[in-house]
């Protein structure tokens, strides 16, 4: 049997590029901070920024070089237990509607413990070779992911903690944003047919393990609105009394209504006889022709009912982005907020400005089965209760979207770039 020399076998030193960058992003988002803003936490659904920087650590620590380092030492025990999310597998968890109140470790000690993980990590990836190479590959592929995720999360978290603060801060200054002028754009449909068509990951780049098996499933024939639903088309549901009509909402979402007093999406404020969106540029007047966004399920549930229309399926809406380019407005282009509808043809904004919900509640797909172990938990467990969204969004990552992949939230959630395509 013949043998692969030691300087030909497979290596992971090419994911290291990869690494640096991903890794280098989260402190670009970092840049516009004031040391105060790392430590709040203004609800138990969102975490401070510095448990975020911690926690995407901890999982390249514990997933990765707990297995794969030689002579591996935690950089301290106690992170295992601060910084673990939700993995029961991995053992205990800091209670998370308590992670704003720590203080301690600082801001300059996570910053330390993301030094000394990245220093192992990238020497593990020089150094590993054969099998052990790929398994290492294949799990910091995940973990980079699970970054870029974080990335988001920390955006929107951000966002939520600065809204709660009269000053309304700002997070980029507008000017910034090459931001054009907007131009409204009319609605447009655009036709499918019915049948059995293939949906989920097929090919052998990276993808969750919920947007697998590739399975068939059937679809009736429909159509599927061209833009985003804009804040203009959204604020004359308003002005219709759509918060007062209860015939609209399904029965959970008017209780959420009555209970939580929603009037309008969660960042709008009205002010001086006129509508304002609280955006990470700070307060600004309401853009008519921008996409509505931070809507929850319930409200996108209503809006097209009050329409006479209603939201497409996950399935349908995999179906239409077949086609569409992944381009689109990402975090990349640091405009952190959507953007208008640039052009009147085809499907427009299908990826990138806000996640769009779907009538579709997140279920496992036939065949389905979780990674064995702790890392199993990454997905499958929260296959409950939940709507899913396709798309990604102006604080998504653009590398790490595709149209196979399911984001998914409980339908009260607001606090995400969540919006609305309609569908009949």
């Amino acid at each position: 049997m013949s043998t692969t020399p030691l300087d030909r076998q497979p290596t992971a030193a090419f994911l290291l590029p990869q690494y640096e960058a991903v890794r280098g992003f989260t402190h670009i988002l970092c840049e516009p901070l004031e040391i105060e803003d790392y430590v709040v936490q203004s609800m138990p659904d969102a975490s401070p920024i510095r448990w975020h920087l911690a926690h995407t650590t901890w999982f390249f620590e514990t997933f990765i070089l707990k297995r794969f380092a030689r002579n591996f030492d935690s950089v301290n025990p106690m992170y295992e237990y601060l910084f673990n999310s939700y993995y029961n597998g991995i053992g205990e968890q800091f209670p998370r509607p308590q992670r704003g109140l720590l203080t301690r470790p600082t801001v300059a000690e996570i910053i330390d413990y993301r030094r000394q993980v990245d220093d192992r990590i990238e020497k593990l990836l020089l150094e590993a070779q054969g099998s052990e190479a790929a398994q290492i590959v294949s799990l910091v592929e995940l973990g980079l992911h699970h970054e870029q995720q974080h990335q988001e999360l920390m955006l929107t978290d951000l966002k939520h903690a600065f809204a709660q603060n009269p000053f309304y801060p700002v997070y980029q200054p507008r000017d910034r944003c090459r931001e054009q002028q907007s131009t409204e754009r009319p609605q447009s449909w655009h036709g499918f047919d019915g049948g059995i068509v293939e949906v989920g990951h097929a090919t052998d780049r990276f993808a969750y393990d919920n947007e697998l098996p590739r399975h068939e499933a059937l679809i009736q024939s429909f159509e599927i609105a061209g833009r985003l639903v804009t804040n203009g088309e959204y604020l004359e549901f308003l002005e219709d009394n759509g918060y007062q009509r209860p015939e609209l909402w399904l029965s959970m979402g008017w209780n959420q209504v009555q209970s939580d007093q929603w009037d309008s999406p969660l960042y709008w404020v009205h002010r001086n006889d006129a509508w304002h969106e609280f955006t990470l540029h700070g307060l600004v007047p309401l853009d008519r022709q921008v996409p509505v966004t931070h809507i929850s399920y319930f409200e996108a549930d209503a809006f097209a009912r009050w329409r006479g229309e209603r939201l497409p399926t996950e399935f349908e809406w995999e179906t239409a982005s077949q086609n569409v380019s992944g381009e689109g407005n990402f975090v990349e282009s640091l405009k952190f907020h959507p953007i208008a509808a640039d052009s009147d043809v085809g499907l427009r904004q299908m990826m990138g400005d806000a996640w769009e919900w779907t009538a579709s509640p997140y279920v496992a797909y036939p065949g389905y089965r979780p990674a064995e172990g702790a890392i199993g938990e990454y997905n499958g467990k929260f296959m409950c209760n939940q709507y899913v969204l396709r798309g990604g969004s102006c604080a998504t990552s653009q590398s790490h979207i595709r149209n196979t992949y399911r984001n998914f939230f409980p339908p009260e959630a607001r606090w995400q770039f969540t919006g609305i395509r309609l569908a009949k």
